[in-house]
């Protein structure tokens, strides 16, 4: 009887041990995990993502999962400035000035500027205008001569600009002996060059066609021989 009651009593504290363990490590589990990225930049671009995700295990082996994604993304561009460039404007009508101005503009820097060009051929026929109104058509004449175009065509039309106080025939030998004097020097030896070998080419075709006569010639008088020897 008393060895019976022993063993129970043994059952017993064996028990309340075992119920006391589970009490203290036989409870629910759980288990969370969290991640945040933020990125950005200042330049032109700006790229933002958020994710977040969370995880729950419980002892009986279910599970629950969440996960969250959050990305943007903005690309910026802008034209840069304009470059204003300055006015030229003539201060008077009798100037012959003409205004001339540009400008760049990049992304980093922005140049413009601008200057006076002065027009030499409005001043030529404003001076030969003053001086037909003076009565100087020699001199009007001679002024607008310094033009290449206004010199080359008095050439042509028989009537050459005039030179040293020359017109006429005179002022043509005068021209001839100085051409070099003349505006239009550097058109007219061009000129001159290609005179000379179209002529040379000419002088070529009409020699060889000479020749082509005489060897003809030749073979004529040749055949008339053996037709009838002397």
């Amino acid at each position: 009887m008393s060895i019976g009651g022993k063993v129970n009593y043994y059952f017993t504290g064996i028990l309340i041990i075992l119920i006391t363990l589970l009490a203290f490590f036989g409870g629910p589990k759980a288990w969370g995990d969290s991640t945040q990225t933020n990125v950005s930049g200042s330049n032109t671009a700006i790229e933002g993502g958020y994710t977040s995700t969370a995880t729950t295990t419980y002892e009986t082996g279910s599970e629950s999962t969440s996960t969250t994604t959050n990305t943007t993304n903005s690309d910026i561009r802008s034209s840069p400035p304009s470059a204003a460039a300055p006015s030229y404007n003539s201060m008077t009508q009798d100037v012959c000035a003409v205004g001339i101005s540009a400008g760049i503009q990049t992304f980093g820097i922005g140049i413009s500027g601008g200057k006076h060009m002065i027009d030499k051929n409005c001043e030529r026929l404003k001076l030969a205008r003053i001086l037909n109104d003076f009565g100087m058509k020699v001199a009007a004449v001679a002024m607008l001569c310094q033009d290449e175009r206004v010199f080359e065509s008095m050439i042509q039309a028989g009537t050459p600009c005039p030179i040293d106080g020359r017109i006429g025939k005179e002022a043509q030998k005068l021209w001839a002996k100085y051409d070099h004097e003349r505006p239009d020097y550097k058109t007219y030896v061009k000129r001159m060059d290609d005179r000379k070998k179209t002529d040379e080419a000419e002088q070529a075709a009409m020699t060889k066609e000479f020749e082509k006569i005489e060897k003809e010639k030749a073979k004529k008088m040749k055949k008339m021989e053996w037709v009838d020897p002397k």
